[in-house]
């Protein structure tokens, strides 16, 4: 959620911001400075009303004991008690107008962005050399299915188009990249978190991704309440909200935490004919990074956060380059946003395998979590950055294509072998 008073003191400002990121949201910012100057006077009204109405209760006494006839001021006074329960209503419904306006909001860009859309990305370094082999390569889903490490048939039968098994080596492949990431966090001094995987309604709002994108998500009905719960789409739904409605000590801050979960979401399991296989499906899993900082921290926090995800792909003898991303193609919540993107041969192009952001106190004003300085006892609203450290669903594909050999078979990582026993080459069998 923006800062009502930067949207008072400069809606022209505010309005540019979101137009670099591709937003028309003119009309909204107009009418939420209408709604604000309604409130205003709706509780200005309503305050001089009950003050009034508390002065003359107070004289009625009074009246009747000097013998004055008081049925008119009862007269007044009813009419004045419509008045504020009129003021009343009216206010429940200018709030819940201007609440929704603000939460449609997006977050504004960081200045130095780009304005636009992807193709105004800039790519800011590449580390190693893009793989070349000497003989005809392999698509992942062929190397996958050859060795045994992938039924698709049979994920499909389970769970429709869009989902997979992993089974035996496969599955212990997964299991030994998500055990990297996890071991790598965990010696970086992040804590580590297990969420729950169904979360309420608010946890999305707070992360920015409701009510915009609320039809992305899976939903659960409950048959015991109206509650809506929905199953997350990514691990920073659920640590957003983790001190929601709460106010952290200046010393408990920074907040470093990772999660692991699998993570679900409606879009379409295959959009163009070379991301067939595993790049883009409804479950997937998924190491996620998340800090709560002061906001003086966040921009080193980033940088942290960005230099974390490069070095888990570095480890993993990888090339790929970090992109800044153009406002536009930051999400929504986020002011700014570094892609990591890997190679995928089969795909003539790099993939995103993680993206760092910043969503400076967005993400808080909506969740109302807020910190306390030391110095001055005041509270101030935390700053919030995520990032994938690191998502395996194009990590996976990519590894068995980059370290495929002439014969089919494929070279573990040398940073997962431990996790396999020692095992160095994943041969058919």
């Amino acid at each position: 959620m923006l800062d009502m008073k930067r949207i008072k003191e400069n809606p022209e400002a505010v309005k540019a911001g979101l137009r670099a990121k591709e937003v028309d949201c003119d009309g909204v910012v107009d009418r939420i400075l209408e709604l604000d100057a309604q409130r205003r006077e709706l509780i200005l009204s309503t305050e001089t009303k009950k003050a009034e109405q508390n002065r003359v209760s107070k004289e009625i006494p009074k009246l009747k004991r000097a013998g004055e006839d008081v049925n008119p001021i009862f007269k007044e006074m009813a009419e004045l008690k419509a008045e504020i329960a009129a003021n009343d209503k009216a206010l429940d419904a200018v709030e819940a107008e201007y609440r929704t306006c603000m939460l449609s909001l997006p977050n504004l860009p960081d200045p130095d962005l780009a304005p636009g859309g992807k193709e105004n990305n800039e790519p800011l370094r590449y580390y190693g050399e893009p793989h070349k082999f000497d003989f005809e390569p392999k698509h992942h889903v062929d190397l996958c299915l050859n060795l045994g490490l992938i039924d698709y048939e049979r994920g499909a039968k389970l769970a429709g188009s869009g989902f997979w098994i992993y089974k035996g080596m496969g599955a212990r492949l997964e299991w030994a990249l998500l055990n990297y990431f996890m071991d790598t966090h965990i010696a970086d001094g992040y804590e580590f978190i297990l969420p729950p995987h169904m979360l309420e309604y608010q946890c999305g709002e707070t992360a920015g991704q409701f009510p915009k994108f609320a039809d992305e998500v899976y939903k659960i009905a409950n048959p015991t309440d109206d509650r809506i719960h929905y199953m997350l789409p990514t691990a920073e739904a659920a640590l957003a909200s983790v001190y929601r409605d709460e106010i952290l000590a200046e010393s408990d801050l920074p907040k470093k935490f990772f999660s692991y979960t699998p993570c679900f979401r409606r879009e379409a399991g295959s959009h163009r004919a070379d991301e067939r296989g595993m790049v883009r499906g409804h479950q997937f899993n998924k190491v996620e990074m998340f800090q709560y900082t002061k906001p003086e921290d966040s921009d080193g926090a980033f940088d942290e956060l960005v230099a974390k995800a490069e070095n888990l792909v570095k480890g993993l003898g990888f090339h790929f380059r970090t992109v800044k991303l153009a406002a536009g193609d930051c999400s929504a919540s986020m002011a700014r946003t570094y892609d990591i993107e890997i190679q995928i041969p089969s795909m003539n192009g790099y993939k995103e395998v993680s993206s760092v952001s910043n969503a400076r106190d967005y993400q808080a004003r909506r969740g109302n979590i807020r910190f306390r300085r030391e110095a001055t006892g005041k509270t101030e609203f935390v700053h919030t950055l995520n990032g994938s450290g690191l998502a395996t669903s194009r990590i996976f594909p990519a590894m068995v294509e980059q370290n495929q050999r002439a014969d089919g078979s494929v070279v573990v990582p040398e940073v997962l072998r431990k996790y396999l026993g020692g095992i160095e080459v994943i041969e058919a069998k």
